[in-house]
């Protein structure tokens, strides 16, 4: 019997789509190619393997053994249905973002804190005014919510800019590959944030971390603290937070949201230190994030034609 893969990747190369063809070759496996997820639905009934970015093909595969989203979040997979295949083990991409959206990090940060949203509308209306009060990444006290990928390369950026410290906070109080000057458990968060000037946040939409920052912790943020959110949006309870920035008291600058699209009747819209970006800070339009997308597939399918476990395999449960 023909063991099918399908790959729909909106963005894909033909010098990718070769590679994948001669490892899926050596295997027994045929490839199938479509533009989008849409488009690969009516013919996934006989797939083992699916590489795309949306669930939708998971409800219509039965034979499925594995489904590797393009993506690093999961958070459409773990309602129940997503899959209609009892057997189907999930991986992400997890590892593949880490630079497009440190990057990101760096510069919306820079932005907050050195007023561009600001001169931006200024020099809108040919104003020349240059005196709006700025602040540096340098002796800034710099917390990390989350260490993965995301976090570790931000870290590895952060630390060029001579920050006081770097304190990341995630699940078991490691500090991976000793980017962090601290690293604590997320048990002891209420501790690090009164001492935050600074907060990044990289965690997945989950249970557990949902309105994980609520109005009591944001109270506990120093006056002038900035919040950079690139993780999912109902880590953060976005109504408390708005208060807090129409009070003055805090900045944001948020790519993720409760609801997204961010709907145009919005409140956020209109809310002052609040830096807006649409869920651009991971997607797929830096080359180097597409490479590395297909490469860890690769990885991982050399993995499960040898029956090996697979590295990026997400917990349903846990949700990452």
């Amino acid at each position: 019997m023909t063991r099918k893969l399908v790959v729909a990747v909106p963005v894909i190369s033909d010098k990718q789509k070769q590679s994948i063809l001669d490892a899926a070759g050596a295997y027994g496996f045929t490839v199938d190619f479509y533009p989008n997820a849409a488009a690969a639905v009516p013919h996934v009934a006989d797939a083992e393997i699916i590489l795309t970015n949306q669930p939708e093909p998971a409800k219509h595969a039965p034979r499925l053994k594995w489904f590797c989203t393009t993506n690093a979040g999961v958070d459409p997979f773990l309602k129940e249905g997503a899959f209609a295949s009892p057997d189907a083990v999930l991986t992400n991409s997890s590892g593949a973002y880490g630079v497009t959206i440190a990057e990101h990090i760096i510069m919306v940060t820079l932005e907050v804190m050195r007023r561009e949203p600001e001169y931006r509308a200024i020099v809108a209306e040919r104003g020349w005014k240059r005196d709006l009060a700025v602040r540096s990444i340098k002796d800034c006290r710099i917390t990390l919510l989350g260490t993965g990928d995301i976090g570790q390369e931000a870290a590895i950026r952060l630390r060029a800019f001579g920050p006081a410290s770097l304190t990341g906070v995630n699940r078991g109080g490691k500090n991976p590959n000793g980017l962090f000057d601290e690293v604590v458990p997320q048990s002891e968060l209420d501790s690090v944030l009164p001492r935050t000037d600074l907060l990044i946040i990289s965690l997945p939409g989950t249970l557990e971390t949902r309105h994980m920052l609520d109005q009591r912790r944001l109270g506990l943020l120093p006056d002038g603290a900035i919040i950079v959110n690139v993780g999912r949006g109902p880590v953060i309870d976005q109504h408390a937070l708005e208060a807090e920035l129409r009070s003055g008291r805090l900045s944001a600058a948020l790519d993720v949201f409760e609801t997204e699209p961010l709907p145009p009747e919005d409140s956020l819209w209109t809310c002052p230190n609040l830096l807006i970006t649409p869920h651009t800070a991971g997607n797929m339009t830096l080359p180097y994030t597409r490479q590395r997308i297909i490469d860890l597939f690769l990885e991982d399918f050399e993995n499960y034609c040898a029956g090996r476990t697979l590295k990026r395999k997400v917990d349903l449960k846990k949700g990452y």
